[in-house]
C-alpha cells in the first residue's frame, strides 16, 4: 500500500492552512487504506496517532473536529458498512499513573483527542484506544493504585473506549488483570510481551482470564501478535511474520474468538501471509487478522 495516514510537520511550521492540508491528506489516505483492506479481507486496522498533527497541543486552537466532521463521518460509515474494526494506540508518553500531575493532564488531553477521532466517525465502543499501564516509579503497588484512582477520574467517553495492554518491561498480564478487576477496563493481550515478561503462565493458561475481561459491548477480545527479530535485542519485533510461530499461536488460542493485530515492520505484506494461514482456522471470518498503520 503506497499510502500512509500519518503525515505531519514541525511545530515551528504550524499554521491553520498547513494543518488543514495535512489532515485532509491523512483522511483521504486513511479511506484509501480501508478500501485496500476491504478488498484484501483485512477487517481490523489501527489508525496512527498523527492523523491530526498537534491535535492536543496548546498551539492548535483550530476546530478541526467541526471542519472535518463530514470526512470523519464518511470514513466511519465505510468502516461500519464493511464490518471493519478500527482502533488507536497512543505513544508511550501516555502515562495516566504518573506522579506528575502535568504528565497526567497532558495524557488525558491526548486520550481525549484519540477518543474524539473514533467518536467523530460514529464508531461503537468496540473501537478501542489501547495504552500501556505506565511507569513503576520505584513503587509498583502505589503505581497500580494510582492507575486505579486516575482511571476513575477519566471522562466516561474515554473510559468507554480505553483498553490496557501488558508490556515486556514493567507490567505483565497478571498486573493488567488486577487493574481490570478494580476498574473493569478490558485487557489487550500481547503474546510477544507475555513471552518476555510473565508470572510463569502459558498463553493457553492466560486465555480464559484474558477473554473474560471483554464485555459484549467491547467487541471480540483484542490480541497483539509479533515475534522476536533474530539476532537482535530481546523485545525487538520481527520485520516479517513467522508463519510457523503464528500458526502455533492460532492453535494455542483455540477455541477463543479474537481480533488479532500484527505488529511487524512489513505491515500488510505479513497480514496477507497471515490470512493464508488463518483461512484454515474454523474461527476465520474474512478476516480478523490485521496490521497497524
Amino acid at each position: 500500500m503506497d499510502c500512509r495516514a500519518t503525515h505531519t510537520f514541525r511545530l515551528k511550521s504550524y499554521s491553520i492552512e498547513r494543518l488543514q492540508e495535512t489532515v485532509r491528506q491523512n483522511l483521504d489516505c486513511l479511506l484509501r487504506i480501508l478500501q485496500y483492506n476491504r478488498d484484501h479481507d483485512l477487517l481490523f486496522f489501527r489508525i496512527g496517532s498523527q492523523l491530526v498533527p498537534f491535535a492536543s497541543h496548546p498551539v492548535n486552537q483550530f476546530d478541526w473536529q467541526e471542519y472535518f466532521a463530514p470526512r470523519f463521518q464518511a470514513i466511519g460509515r465505510f468502516a461500519m458498512e464493511h464490518e471493519m474494526r478500527l482502533s488507536m494506540h497512543p505513544d508511550q508518553f501516555i502515562l495516566i499513573n504518573s506522579p506528575d500531575e502535568g504528565v497526567f493532564e497532558r495524557s488525558v488531553a491526548e486520550l481525549r483527542y484519540h477518543v474524539q477521532v473514533l467518536d467523530l466517525m460514529g464508531l461503537p465502543p468496540s473501537a478501542k484506544v489501547m495504552i500501556h499501564v505506565g511507569g513503576v516509579y520505584e513503587d509498583r503497588q502505589a503505581s497500580l493504585q494510582r492507575f486505579i484512582t486516575r482511571y476513575s477520574l477519566l471522562e466516561p467517553a474515554i473510559r468507554k473506549r480505553l483498553a490496557i495492554e501488558n508490556d515486556d518491561v514493567s507490567y505483565p498480564f497478571a498486573d493488567c488483570l488486577t487493574l481490570h478487576q478494580a476498574t473493569g477496563v478490558p485487557v489487550v493481550f500481547d503474546c510477544f510481551h507475555h513471552s518476555i515478561l510473565n508470572q510463569g503462565e502459558s498463553v493457553a493458561e492466560v486465555m480464559p482470564s484474558f477473554v473474560a475481561t471483554w464485555e459484549a459491548q467491547d467487541g471480540p477480545p483484542l490480541s497483539h501478535y509479533s515475534s522476536q527479530q533474530p539476532d537482535e535485542r530481546t523485545g525487538k519485533h520481527a520485520d516479517t511474520i513467522d508463519l510457523v510461530d503464528f500458526e502455533r499461536f492460532l492453535q494455542v488460542t483455540k477455541p477463543y474468538d479474537l481480533d488479532i493485530m500484527l505488529e511487524v515492520k512489513d505491515k500488510e505484506a505479513s497480514a496477507l501471509r497471515a490470512i493464508s494461514v488463518a483461512r484454515n482456522d474454523e474461527r476465520f471470518v474474512a478476516s480478523r487478522v490485521a496490521t497497524a498503520s
